[in-house]
């Protein structure tokens, strides 16, 4: 077997694509892939098709790539303009929704779709959720217009109960977001500028009294969603406050926006899961 027979084996393989489908995905018979296989080699002019249908690169197919895909994205992604890596990046995403659903068959269509933005752009009134829930993991999509974002929680040996025992550290957390006042606040700063914010000028935005927002800031600020620094003024020292703009609040919001959500739309997903979901 020539080596790059060995490595369209091994790639095929790794992305459970049968050799009809690479055939079908290059534009090739399934005689010709089984060929390469057996020790052919394919024409100098369709290496790269191969590569690209084989997410690898094409010194890849000659078994001179010895770095791994991810570290190859991770390099493309650190070479790109930042707005361009973070919309590359969700592409990304997608594909892997896509994949994890495992059905080739509709890769080409549902691709297509996501990259010419059709889908959001061609209804702006629904969302769409593409979901995996299997076995070995849940991973979910959402893509709605302006509205779009990727979770993924891959399967561990442990289970995710032990994990999230501590039920009253968790009931404590949704405690604060279950408070009308408390959340308004939320809100308000995690839409406001970086940079402290004053009590009056919280309670301008909310309607709440200084005395509310006090109370309010004090609970963020001792579950350290929020700090505090007093600021000297003409009139004295006053309170502000500056959001933690690194906790995982506005993930949080998503998923709560997403329970709530009564225009959902069936769209895409996988639900073969059989072990209990944590």
């Amino acid at each position: 077997m020539s080596v790059i027979g060995e490595q369209i084996k091994k790639y095929r393989i790794e992305r459970n694509i049968t050799q009809e489908q690479l055939g079908e995905l290059i534009g090739v018979t399934t005689q010709a892939v089984s060929r390469w296989e057996r020790g052919g080699t394919p024409d100098a002019e369709i290496l790269p098709n191969i590569a690209e249908v084989l997410g690898v690169n094409i010194d890849a197919l000659f078994g001179r790539e010895e770095h791994s895909f991810s570290l190859m994205l991770a390099r493309k992604l650190c070479q790109m303009p930042r707005e361009e890596a973070y919309r590359y990046a969700f592409q990304i995403c997608w594909a892997i929704e896509l994949g994890l659903v495992g059905d080739i068959s509709i890769m080409d269509d549902f691709m297509n779709k996501f990259i010419d933005s059709s889908i959001t752009t061609l209804d702006t009134q629904n969302d769409y959720f593409a979901k995996v829930i299997s076995d070995f993991g849940i991973a979910n999509v959402r893509l709605s217009p302006n509205f779009r974002y990727f979770f993924f929680l891959s399967e561990s040996q442990e289970r995710l109960k032990d994990q999230l025992s501590d039920t009253e550290s968790l009931r404590k957390v949704f405690e604060l977001f279950a408070d009308k006042n408390m959340l308004s606040i939320i809100v308000y700063l995690y839409s406001a500028s970086i940079m402290p914010i004053a009590t009056s000028l919280i309670s301008q935005k909310t309607g709440l009294n200084d005395k509310e927002i006090e109370r309010c800031m004090k609970k963020l600020c001792e579950n350290k969603l929020a700090t505090r620094s007093v600021i000297a003024t003409a009139e004295g020292e006053i309170n502000a406050y500056t959001i933690c703009k690194e906790s995982f609040v506005v993930p949080l919001l998503c998923a709560a926006d997403e329970i709530n959500h009564k225009n959902t739309r069936p769209f895409l997903g996988e639900f073969s899961r059989k072990k209990p979901l944590i």
